[in-house]
């Protein structure tokens, strides 16, 4: 039996949003009893909110998603997960051939992709990050572009028009970069919104897309949707990744490469 109340769909799919992340995990059962509605439209409702990514849609109900936390300065973020991201870096480092140009965004796990590069012959690294830039200026077989633009001062990195506008006249062998989030069905995100389309110019530009990230990334979401997972090619992660979040990226033709 429907709901007496007089609220509207949307009223009532906001506050069973509210319910599934209360609960974090609820049946169709459930939101019947909960909402006085019938099987149909708890299903019609829960089917809307997974569809604006609100909730995950699972056999039988639908789950919470869980949520990336905002994300400290960069120089607070070195001494998170450092080792992994250590074993992260050699990894991804291992990936980059003499001769190749190399598009390196920032975070403290592509700083650590660049640690590992100083001794590569030839190489061009190009780069929006301040601290990739100050890693490097000493390896003499690495010709090091910099971009300009506006300066994110808790990251060290430029985004913005500028950086946009010159990532348009270049392309990379591979772009290796970090992100905040990602998950098999919502995709690469961030929590920093004005830097969405930079993210996304710097994906456009490289022959291969590799990102480096640890398992305390794989899985979540956060704020502003970046693309889709299929706009990369390899995952470079730690052991801590868990097999079924392997699993759903191999699915979609992504190599994983656990550290």
């Amino acid at each position: 039996m429907e709901t007496p109340l007089a609220i509207s769909s949307f009223e009532r799919q906001e506050q069973l949003r509210r319910f599934v992340e209360r609960q974090q995990r609820v049946t169709v059962a459930q939101v019947c009893e909960q909402f006085s509605v019938s099987l149909a439209t708890a299903r019609r409702d829960l089917e809307a909110l997974a569809e604006r990514g609100m909730v995950q849609r699972v056999h039988g109900g639908a789950i919470a998603l869980r949520r990336a936390s905002p994300e400290p300065p960069v120089l607070e973020r070195e001494i998170e997960q450092a080792s992994e991201k250590k074993r992260i870096g050699r990894m991804a480092a291992g990936l980059v051939a003499d001769g190749e140009t190399v598009f390196l965004g920032s975070g403290t796990t592509v700083l650590e992709v660049a640690r590992n590069l100083s001794d590569c012959r030839n190489l061009t690294v190009i780069t929006n990050s301040l601290t990739v830039i100050n890693v490097l200026a000493d390896a003499r077989g690495i010709t090091v572009v910099g971009l300009g633009g506006i300066l994110r001062r808790s990251e060290l990195s430029l985004i913005g028009h500028i950086t946009e506008q010159a990532l348009a006249e270049i392309h990379a062998d591979k772009v290796i970069m970090g992100i905040r989030a990602l998950d098999p069905g919502r995709g690469l995100t961030n929590d920093y919104l004005p830097e969405t389309m930079t993210d996304r110019a710097i994906l456009r530009i490289g022959r291969e897309v590799i990102i480096v990230a640890d398992h305390t990334k794989c899985g979540l979401v956060s704020t502003a949707y970046v693309a889709p997972m299929t706009a990369i090619h390899t995952l470079v992660t730690d052991s801590g990744t868990s097999p079924a979040f392997i699993q759903s990226l191999t699915a979609q033709g992504i190599r994983v490469l656990a550290a």
